[in-house]
């Protein structure tokens, strides 16, 4: 087979996959930044991006959601982290039981894990009423409050983002731990210059997706979230169903692609830095 049929098979093989590429996501984005500049009278305009970061209602659904991002991105990491190092370097009965169970949360679709929190930690779910036995009724608001995104968060991204740190640190020759044991390196320095170093790009990934994940969430902030302030996922819903305008609805969706694209660039960039340094 010449080079030219070669090349001509690789580019029928790959144009499937592009074209599906094309208009499913490509074009989508361009139709909905052109839409984002015009106004009502069809005209190009900044109008819905100034009112974007202007309005005092828009400007909270955006500080609400980069929040709610952050701390959730953070807690998933360090419970995660926690819970790949301990199923790696621990053994016994309690980590057989965790490995068996702490992925069933990705199995379970979002709406039925919301509905599930809701019945759990509401005014009157189970936990409240268990400790209306005991005399107590102190129970903080959980659902429809920043409390119950977080907690919702959680329960979806940790399991993922164990199971990613977990095949990292499995990669993870004992010999090069037990050589910095013999050494005298503490478990601080241990987990400083051994175990971070070696799954660092790992983390970097899962953190890429659970920022992608969380940023541009829907249904549990719909069944759970506060009415106001709203993630930029529920208000753009809102702005586009509800009040049909559909122009900011669409500068709502370009800047929450923009703070995606700068996560993904700074990905990126991280990788192939880490790439010319090797």
């Amino acid at each position: 087979m010449t080079k030219t049929k070669q090349s001509l098979l690789g580019l029928l093989l790959v144009l499937p996959s592009f074209l599906v590429l094309t208009f499913v996501v490509i074009v989508p984005i361009v139709l909905a930044i052109n839409e984002s500049f015009r106004n009502e009278a069809g005209q190009y305009s900044l109008e819905h991006y100034i009112y974007l970061f202007t309005d005092k209602v828009s400007v909270g659904n955006i500080i609400f959601t980069i929040k709610i991002t952050l701390i959730s991105v953070m807690l998933s990491l360090l419970i995660s982290y926690i819970m790949a190092v301990y199923l790696r370097f621990s053994s016994g009965v309690i980590v057989k039981w965790i490995q068996k169970l702490y992925m069933i949360p990705m199995f379970i679709p979002s709406v039925i894990a919301s509905y599930g929190i809701i019945n759990m930690y509401g005014n009157h779910g189970w936990l409240s009423r268990i400790l209306l036995l005991f005399g107590s009724e102190a129970l903080p608001k959980i659902i429809f409050d920043y409390k119950g995104l977080i907690l919702a968060n959680l329960w979806f991204n940790i399991p993922f983002t164990t199971m990613l740190l977990s095949s990292a640190l499995a990669g993870i020759p004992d010999a090069v731990i037990e050589s910095a044991k013999d050494v005298g390196a503490s478990r601080v320095q241990l987990f400083l210059k051994f175990i971070v170093p070696l799954s660092y790009r790992t983390m970097l990934v899962a953190v890429t997706f659970i920022f992608m994940g969380i940023i541009g969430g829907f249904t549990a902030p719909y069944l759970i979230g506060p009415n106001s302030p709203q993630v930029l996922g529920v208000a753009m819903q809102q702005i586009f169903s509800v009040y049909q305008e559909t122009q900011l609805a669409s500068a709502n969706a370009v800047f929450m692609f923009v703070l995606c694209s700068l996560m993904g660039y700074f990905y990126i960039r991280t990788m192939i830095k880490d790439d010319k340094s090797h």
